[in-house]
């Protein structure tokens, strides 16, 4: 009898250990960062060209960086895209900065790394509340400091774009 209640327990506990992980599991879910929170009657948008106003002007930045952030609202919204002024969301923006400058670590005459701010002034309007919101996206950007200015700009042109286009979605959509 006592052999018994030996095996009948750890099939007990096993059972309940059993029970308690299923339980765990099925509360648990996939969560998303892209996920935008949107009003229900926000039905368009239509973003304007970013314009380069910064003192030193890359042609690709703009043109890629409002092409970027056209794909992710589309892709990551129910959002219908509009040329309209009336659209429900609007936004417009420009670069204000786009700079090259030395920072980390000194080698006799040349700096090991290199740092390329890009800032970029974004205005959002809300046409439906008649609110405009309007922020700065920062991001920097460092490398290496052998490199020329140019050849950087090419080696990190799809990281900026791809990081500033984000933190531009993620700020207006997911209020971060």
């Amino acid at each position: 009898m006592t052999a018994m209640k030996t095996i009948r327990t750890p099939r007990f506990l096993q059972a309940i250990c059993l029970f308690f992980f299923v339980a765990a599991l099925s509360g648990c879910s996939i969560y998303k960062f892209n996920d935008a929170s949107i009003p229900p009657d926000v039905k368009t948008i239509k973003v304007g060209f970013i314009e380069n106003r910064a003192r030193y002007v890359n042609p690709q930045v703009s043109p890629q960086l409002t092409t970027k952030l056209t794909q992710i609202i589309t892709s990551r919204t129910k959002l219908s895209l509009t040329n309209n002024d009336d659209a429900h969301y609007v936004i417009s923006g420009q670069i204000t900065n786009y700079d090259g400058t030395q920072t980390v670590g000194v080698s006799g005459q040349q700096s090991t790394t290199n740092r390329l701010t890009v800032t970029v002034h974004i205005v959002l309007r809300k046409t439906l509340k008649n609110i405009t919101d309007e922020f700065d996206v920062t991001r920097n950007f460092d490398y290496d400091g052998r490199l020329q200015f140019q050849d950087a700009e090419a080696k990190l042109l799809d990281e900026i774009i791809r990081n500033v286009s984000d933190e531009i979605f993620n700020h207006i959509f997911s209020n971060w």
